[in-house]
């Protein structure tokens, strides 16, 4: 397997974590839904979600780009949604990707406003790095909330059961 068939396999895997992270906050009692720990695990996948549109938009791979890399007060249909754009529009660049193409250096300004110089490659890794970041803290306002937090861990999805 090459570098862009596993990075392709991670985000296949990615793509899973997400909808059972989806599933785990739609599952949440309905009491927690009110509250603000329940707010915050949305914001949060919002903000996975916003960040892997913003790095696909500094590729060049997209005009979209997000308003705001912290979003708040987002509806869980409308986080849905926004996973769903930002699946198929990672889908669409990891199809065409090649393995010369991770190490294309590129420039971009961050929010801040400074300019910086990346390696694809190195932004690939820190974006699956990310997302579990983010996704163990949901999973912990999940439980805070009496929810089951979605199991996400990569062994669960890449290991097979024995007879």
């Amino acid at each position: 397997m090459n570098m862009t068939e596993r990075y392709r396999r991670w985000f296949e895997y990615e793509k899973d974590a997400h909808l059972k992270v989806l599933a785990s906050l739609d599952r949440v009692p309905e009491p927690g839904k009110s509250d603000a720990a329940f707010q915050k695990a949305v914001d949060l996948f919002a903000h996975i979600v916003a960040a892997r549109m913003m790095w696909l938009h500094r590729f060049g791979a997209t005009v979209e780009t997000p308003k705001e890399m912290f979003p708040k007060g987002v509806g869980l249909n409308e986080l849905q949604s926004r996973v769903d754009r930002m699946h198929n529009a990672w889908s669409n660049y990891l199809a065409g990707l090649e393995d010369c193409d991770l190490e294309r250096v590129f420039e971009y300004n961050a929010f801040e406003g400074p300019r910086y110089r990346s390696v694809v490659e190195d932004i690939l890794t820190q974006l699956f790095g990310h997302s579990l970041y983010h996704r163990g803290q949901i999973a912990a306002l999940v439980r805070s909330l009496d929810g089951e937090p979605a199991v996400t861990d990569f062994v669960f999805w890449t290991r097979e059961s024995l007879p």
